[in-house]
């Protein structure tokens, strides 16, 4: 079992940075796929970033540039370093753990089979 605990969510204006935090307990994130999903009111959730267990990286093509995911494996912590934020960027953030190797990209939620339970973001204009 792996627990998640999603922090850093907030009020923010549109061009400014927001650092989301998931504290893992259960499992090493080291270890593990790692993602952020996000929902925006009345769609669907949706694939933002993910890490695999050699650092390697995937976002979703309207965040590249802006968004980092990062993780601090002493602190078994990952990041969502969110930069140049807009408005469209409002949704709550989900934190998704799954294994190293699986079946779906790391882009697909099929591939997590933990979550954590969001932090609100909202950025207004």
């Amino acid at each position: 079992q792996v627990q998640l605990a999603e922090s850093g969510g907030g009020l923010a204006q549109a061009g400014d940075s927001l650092r989301l935090s998931c504290a893992a307990s259960g499992r090493t994130v080291s270890s593990l796929t790692m993602g952020w999903f996000r929902q925006a009111p009345g769609k669907e959730r949706d694939f933002v970033a993910a890490i695999k267990w050699r650092d390697t990286t995937y976002y979703v093509e309207s965040v590249k540039g802006r968004f980092t995911i990062s993780r601090d494996n002493a602190k078994n912590t990952v990041y969502l370093q969110m930069s140049s934020l807009k408005p469209e960027d409002t949704a709550v953030y989900y934190c998704a753990a799954g294994p190293a190797y699986r079946e779906w990209s790391s882009r697909d939620s099929r591939t997590y089979d933990y979550w954590g339970q969001g932090t609100q973001v909202t950025v207004s204009s």
